[in-house]
């Protein structure tokens, strides 16, 4: 007999629970009772989402079913379907789908790990250099790879392991503390900073674009550029101060690592010279980055000025004509599709939450409460990021916390006075943040976590120092780095 196509305490779990609010909880004053079973869909979504009840992609399917079958839009059963299926035709779905394509060519090309020796045999001569080559590697790919697990966990972690075992560090001999140990925490601890610090360099940051878009009436459109230059200078300073906080909170036995950086040139000669396809993927790379960074619109006029999907179209076109990437690698690019097919659930759903009236009842309810503590809008703001960074421990999954909590937060935030665009880059640099604080909070995480480095133990002590860390770096650094560029 096959084994089930799904696991049956979680799906169990999120039917009753979809049920049980449907039907058994009294329908609140002010709500219609479409919004009410949105809402149902929606939390019942989210829970089979987090108890991994089946694939993301399956469940999204379910979804969008369940939507257009119900009638809970209040459109025609002949129209419902075309609200069901109307987010994908938002690009920015359309924009991470494509770049996750184009960052295949990363891996396939063998430039991704280029990169990683590169700076290795720059900056290895010590144990903390190889942090630091380790974060700069991770950081010159971010922007090409919204997948932060084949960043963090497909290209750097493989470095990363390669130099450990170089210097007898295996979890295996009980030696991870000789130089494993703490590689492997910077290895991870790069991925969530660098994920905030671009609009492609991790799959829910198009969806948190489009949820600011929404709560602030679309005042707020944050461009690839504003996003990249926003977080710039908090993402540098939190990159630099990283490698150093956990090479004192976990110091590892090798202090001076000699041999690193010629470990690193040994690679860089196995891998030759560079290759016309790594050639092509470099220069591709390069023109991405200026269109995104509109400079060809900032030398040349308006006129040349494309939209950040467009650009990564060009891309991966580019890719494609040069034989850099097969339509056969495209196809084959799961990670891709999947992200496509999810994406346009969740924002469909989102969006209906919002349509309905659901989002703005919760808020002023939210509000309300918020208002009783009289602590004003700096306590209001501090109180929401704090509950929306740590309620991640209870999240197995970044889109899923973003999708259930972000448009509630910033609507309240903002109706309580919070300057519009501190609040929002704040919030929006949190969604990556709290990455770091479990090792299940994102994808990256269990591979790290799995290759047996770090105890349980040490990995969430970790976490939550980090978190402190890089939220302190945002506030400060990021407050006065908001107000030179005249965010407000």
């Amino acid at each position: 007999m096959s084994s089930l196509a799904f696991k049956p305490w979680p799906t169990a779990m999120a039917v009753l629970v979809t049920l049980g609010i449907w039907l058994l909880l009294p329908l609140p004053e002010g709500l219609t009772e479409q919004a009410w079973l949105m809402l149902a869909l929606f939390v019942g979504t989210i829970i089979a989402i987090i108890g991994k009840a089946m694939s993301i992609g399956a469940i999204s399917v379910i979804a969008i079913a369940l939507v257009a079958a119900t009638g809970v839009t209040g459109d025609t059963p002949g129209q419902a379907i075309n609200t069901a299926l109307s987010s994908y035709a938002n690009p920015l779905i359309w924009l991470i789908a494509v770049a996750i394509m184009i960052s295949r060519g990363l891996i396939k090309t063998g430039l991704g790990a280029r990169i990683g020796y590169y700076f290795i045999s720059l900056l290895g001569k010590r144990t903390l250099g190889i942090g630091y080559g380790l974060a700069l590697a991770e950081l010159s790919i971010a922007p090409v790879t919204p997948s932060n697990t084949a960043r963090g966990g497909g290209i750097i972690h493989p470095i990363m392991r390669s130099i450990a075992q170089g210097y007898q560090s295996c979890p295996e001999q009980g030696t991870s503390n000789r130089i494993g140990k703490y590689l492997a925490l910077v290895n991870y601890h790069s991925n969530p900073i660098t994920s905030a610090m671009f609009i492609t360099a991790t799959a829910p940051n198009p969806l948190t674009v489009e949820l600011i878009a929404s709560a602030t009436g679309a005042e707020i459109q944050l461009s690839w550029l504003t996003w990249a230059l926003a977080m710039l200078l908090p993402g540098m300073v939190a990159i630099l101060a990283m490698p150093y906080i956990l090479y004192k909170l976990y110091p590892p036995e090798i202090k001076e690592t000699p041999n690193a950086r010629q470990v690193a040139r040994d690679k860089l000669s196995e891998l030759g010279p560079l290759s016309r396809h790594e050639g092509i993927m470099l220069m591709v790379f390069l023109v991405l980055l200026l269109l995104w960074a509109d400079l060809p619109a900032l030398l040349l006029g308006a006129g040349w000025s494309f939209h950040t999907t467009t650009t990564a179209f060009i891309g991966l076109s580019l890719l494609l004509l040069t034989g850099v990437l097969t339509w056969e690698d495209v196809l084959k690019e799961k990670n891709a599709w999947d992200t496509l097919l999810w994406f346009g659930a969740l924002i469909m759903m989102a969006g209906q939450l919002n349509e309905s009236g659901l989002i703005s009842w919760f808020s002023a309810n939210m509000e309300q409460w918020i208002g009783l503590l009289g602590i004003g809008w700096p306590g209001a703001v501090v109180l929401l990021v704090l509950v929306f960074l740590y309620t991640h421990y209870f999240f197995a999954s970044t889109t899923a916390h973003i999708t259930a909590m972000m448009a509630a937060f910033l609507t309240v935030g903002l109706s309580l006075g919070a300057p519009a665009m501190p609040f929002v880059l704040i919030m929006a640099a949190t969604s990556s943040i709290m990455m770091t604080l479990t090792h299940y909070a994102t994808g990256t995480s269990p591979v790290i976590f799995g290759s047996g480095y770090v105890t349980l133990g040490e990995w969430w002590k970790a976490g939550f120092v980090m978190s402190v860390a890089n939220l302190l770096i945002w506030v400060v650094v990021g407050a006065l780095w908001w107000k030179l560029l005249g965010h407000y």
